[in-house]
């Protein structure tokens, strides 16, 4: 691993599974929020309102993961201490919850139109560029989760540099429901969810990219945010 960062080699056994324990928890909430982003897009596209319900009501579970997280964090630079990477480590996890706890919201969104629409009897489907933008960013909060697991820095890097082409599809459905609702005023207000659904989307993957930042932060102890892709590259060239 990069750095000084050597997690789960200290003297405290004891210290090596809080450290592991609550790496797990993150690892869990992600599991849960990423699932929430699926099932979202899937009762978007389909007009499921049973499932645009369920999304709603397991928000809780995310909401509670985070405060024990948080809380688990707490206790552990109380009694610990820790400096160096294990220091960074609880940052990084700190800052993570938080976004990962955004996308969860971003996700009850989805639910939340997607009923409204089903209500109206429509659905986004017709929209291939929405479903395409969903699944990219179901994709690359995937692979946000696995390098988080994994501590690699390499694919953070890469999802970070290609953090464009998310917003570059967001663009391109503003433009084609802006086009639809000036075509058909009737449809503006499904439209308005539709595009409510792809910020929504939009928004995920900025905050996946948050998340791959805090990857770089603790693999390379490199603070990345607010950088340019070519300053990112520069600062954790080995």
């Amino acid at each position: 691993m990069e750095n000084d960062l050597h997690l789960g080699q200290h003297i405290s056994k004891r210290f090596n599974e809080e450290l592991e324990e609550v790496r797990n928890l993150v690892m869990k909430m992600g599991g849960l929020v990423e699932q929430q982003v699926r099932s979202g897009l899937k009762a978007l596209l389909a007009a499921d309102q049973e499932l645009a319900k369920k999304i709603v009501e397991e928000d809780d579970a995310v909401n509670a993961l985070e405060i024990q997280i948080d809380e688990t964090c707490t206790q552990i630079l109380a009694r610990r201490q820790p400096a160096a990477s294990d220091l960074r480590l609880m940052v990084s996890i700190i800052k993570t919850i938080t976004d990962l706890e955004r996308i969860g919201d971003e996700a009850v969104k989805l639910g939340k139109n997607a009923a409204k629409l089903s209500d109206d009897g429509k659905s986004a489907r017709q929209f291939v560029e929405l479903r395409h933008l969903g699944e990219h960013v179901n994709e690359t909060l995937n692979k946000a989760l696995t390098a988080y697991a994994r501590l690699d820095a390499e694919t953070a890097f890469e999802i970070i540099k290609n953090d464009k082409v998310i917003d570059e599809e967001f663009d391109n459905i503003s433009r084609l429901l802006i086009t639809k609702m000036m075509e058909d005023p009737r449809e503006i207000k499904n439209a308005l969810r539709i595009s409510w659904c792809a910020r929504a989307l939009e928004r995920i993957g900025d905050h996946t990219k948050n998340i791959c930042e805090y990857i770089l932060y603790l693999v390379k102890g490199e603070d990345v945010r607010h950088n340019t892709v070519e300053e990112i590259r520069n600062k954790i060239a080995d």
